[in-house]
């Protein structure tokens, strides 16, 4: 092949595909969107040993080409459309070769689509030790095209596969597997013929998935429909006489090029580890306390890192004050954007440890057995198992999770379950938590090493847990539906982490962070340093002559300058905004300036960390730069001379973001899959009642 080429991964979930994908491409890789959906698409280069640059695509992972899902349909698309933006030039078949028997059913399919195509044979040293002996000349003979042994974990045999890449030829050598024109006789050659297809296997699929599939015409849907009312087609009895000749076909390749040592243990050792792990007891036990390693970890490891950041913007601050002219621009660039950014910049290292966790978690294999232990819950509650992978993965962030229910075939657990990932703490409520602990929650050991603030941490998450699937369980009886969800999955086997792949999956969340919740926070903190430094005609003027009269004389002109500071910000646009709503959030214990706070926290949850800041900035003065937590840790109540954040209110606040709506994108992205505003409307409405009866509860009772 000459020049630049495409090359898909294609295999089973948890072959090792996207492990590949990362080996391959390394850090220059991007995730956007296959054209026309929301699936999420991983693409990237890798440099071939001639000097070639070649594009990687990796495709959802998928069982079969018929699909059960839209992301596995984005398989099928971007093999059988030519035209497609992704459709490839080579295809490398990742297959586990613990498991060839059932990955090689997908082989077949793939193969009889006539792409080039290289057999990645993935997990080779997993192979030895269930017994497992792989002739790979054979297997390669057998089917006609390169089979290369590879680990993709350790990036062994890496510079084989990219030999192998070289040395394919745009004519696919594949041995055919099946007699494609024997399951479908005259239907295949008919459209063939009328559709200009050149593949039997092609035009036998535009049979089964030609409604799925959106590449295909009105015009050709109906012709195709029109062939099979002539032909008598049954889909289903043909994907079952398919099946079971590719699995004869399959039991005579593996007869000739496997072979299992008798002495072999198999996955005793995974086996064992999984009757601890995932014991209906012992293994919540153990859920429960990994969650409080991971909460300790976030506040004691972070500590650090997060007082360097603090210092640093503080120094910026003092710099910016130097060596700025005073004005309105350096009021805008240090009150404003630098006093936003840093609320929320601090809270990196937190962010960065939760995701580390979360991808080691998930490397080991552990998290699959956390959505097998949860799967009796969900059915307890009327959810099918399949709702817990969206709900699990809610702990990132709502949207992707919300996207992730197409998977769910019940149209009534899809909903329930979209209705409820939002309750699921996100990532982005971390930065507010963390804030509001800090400030109230005293850094002291339990039992000589837990500290309450991660336990204060850690039922936060617990509460978004249970009140999810409460809520889950109240919808089961308002949603009406017959129809019956189901769930299976695989349990990978055991593994270390790739530290590698933890330390790419820490740099792309936080980089994500920065650069996503970035341009929100510059942008309301921009927005909101205008509306707290302006107010309407003549109000700052009132202010600035009640302050010269004599009974204000009596203070410091430190103390007068911050009073006049306060005075203005509360006459200016954001403070008349937080005062109309001030009555409304009283009975929470919340201020007005708070009331800001959760009015521009609507774009992202994390920007009242942003807001807090920017409005402490505002209300300050130039002579004493300090973190935002120190900034509301003095705030005082004008009226009582008490702190403004007392346990009662912080707790009070960390419940309203518990369960408010709290995020725009996740509105946008409710509507996108329901297509309909019903839905993202009923799940504002529940949310924020919710938000409001528990967070009024907490501060009447703490109060």
């Amino acid at each position: 092949m000459k020049g630049d080429f495409k090359i898909a991964l294609i295999g089973n979930p948890n072959s090792g595909k996207s492990t590949l994908f990362n080996v391959l491409t390394g850090l220059n890789q991007k995730i956007g969107n296959f054209p026309g959906v929301t699936v999420d698409k991983k693409t990237g280069y890798c440099k071939l040993p001639d000097g070639r640059k070649s594009q990687i695509i990796d495709l959802p992972g998928t069982y079969s080409l018929y699909p059960k899902s839209k992301d596995e349909l984005i398989v099928m698309e971007a093999l059988a459309d030519k035209q497609s933006q992704v459709h490839p030039d080579l295809i490398i078949f990742v297959a586990d070769a613990s498991n060839l028997k059932r990955n090689l059913l997908l082989y077949t399919q793939v193969a009889d689509l006539k792409i080039p195509i290289i057999i990645a044979l993935n997990m080779m040293d997993l192979a030895k030790r269930v017994g497992l002996e792989i002739s790979v000349d054979a297997l390669a003979l057998k089917l006609g095209v390169q089979v290369v042994p590879i680990s993709a974990r350790n990036a062994n045999g890496i510079d084989k596969l990219k030999e192998a890449i070289i040395n394919v030829g745009k004519i696919p050598l594949q041995v055919e597997s099946i007699e494609v024109e024997s399951l479908a006789p005259g239907l295949v050659k008919k459209i063939q013929s009328e559709l200009q297809v050149d593949l039997p296997y092609v035009a036998l699929q535009f049979a089964h998935q030609h409604e799925q599939l959106h590449f295909l015409t009105l015009d050709q849907n109906q012709r195709i429909e029109e062939i099979e009312k002539e032909f008598s087609f049954h889909s289903q009895k043909s994907q079952a006489a398919e099946t079971i000749a590719r699995y004869n076909f399959i039991n005579e390749v593996l007869f000739d090029t496997i072979s299992k040592k008798d002495n072999a243990k198999g996955e005793t050792i995974s086996n064992r580890i999984d009757k601890i792990l995932t014991h209906k007891i012992f293994g919540f036990l153990i859920f429960f306390l990994i969650l409080l390693l991971i909460f300790q970890s976030i506040f004691a490891w972070s500590e650090y890192p997060m007082s360097l950041i603090e210092q640093m913007f503080i120094w910026l601050g003092k710099i910016g004050h130097r060596f700025l002219p005073e004005g309105v621009l350096a009021n805008l660039l240090i009150d404003g954007v630098l006093a936003g950014l840093s609320g929320v910049l601090v809270f990196i290292p937190q962010i960065a440890i939760l995701f580390a966790f979360i991808t080691i978690l998930e490397d080991t294999g552990y998290m699959s057995r956390v959505t097998f232990m949860m799967d009796r819950i969900m059915r307890k509650v009327g959810l099918s198992g399949k709702s817990v992978v969206p709900m699990i993965g809610g702990f990132a962030c709502a949207v992707p999770s919300i996207m992730s229910t197409r998977n769910i075939e019940s149209w009534k657990d899809r909903m329930i379950t979209i209705m409820v990932t939002p309750l699921i703490t996100c990532s982005a409520r971390l930065p507010v938590y963390a804030l509001l602990i800090s400030l109230v929650v005293p850094n002291q050991k339990v039992l000589g090493f837990m500290s309450l603030q991660a336990l204060a941490l850690m039922s936060l998450y617990v509460l978004s847990i249970i009140s999810a699937i409460i809520v889950a369980y109240v919808m089961k009886h308002i949603i009406k539906s017959r129809e019956r969800g189901y769930f299976i999955m695989e349990l990978p086997v055991y593994r270390m982490p790739r530290w590698n792949n933890v330390l790419m999956t820490m740099y792309e969340k936080v980089k994500t962070f920065i650069t996503e919740a970035g341009k929100v926070i510059i942008a309301v903190s921009i927005v909101l340093w205008v509306l707290a430094s302006y107010g309407p005609p003549g109000k700052f003027d009132e202010v600035e002559r009640e302050y010269k009269s004599t009974e204000f004389s009596k203070y410091p002109p430190e103390e007068l300058e911050r009073m006049k500071s306060s005075s203005k910000l509360e006459n200016s646009f954001a403070g008349i905004l937080g005062k109309s709503i001030e009555p409304v959030i009283k009975p929470l214990g919340f201020d007005w300036k708070i009331g800001i706070a959760l009015i521009t926290s609507f774009a992202a949850r994390e920007v009242f960390v942003g807001t807090m800041a920017t409005i402490y900035s505002v209300d300050g003065d130039d002579s004493h730069l300090e973190s935002v937590r120190e900034k509301m840790q003095s705030a005082r109540n004008p009226d009582t001379g008490l702190p403004v954040f007392t346990a009662a209110v912080a707790f009070s606040l960390m419940v309203f973001y518990a369960f408010a709506m709290q995020c725009i994108s996740t509105i946008a992205v409710v509507y996108r899959e329901t297509k309909h505003w019903k839905w993202p409307a009923i799940q504002f409405a529940y949310m924020t009642v919710l938000a409001y009866v528990a967070s009024f509860l907490v501060y009447q009772v703490m109060k």
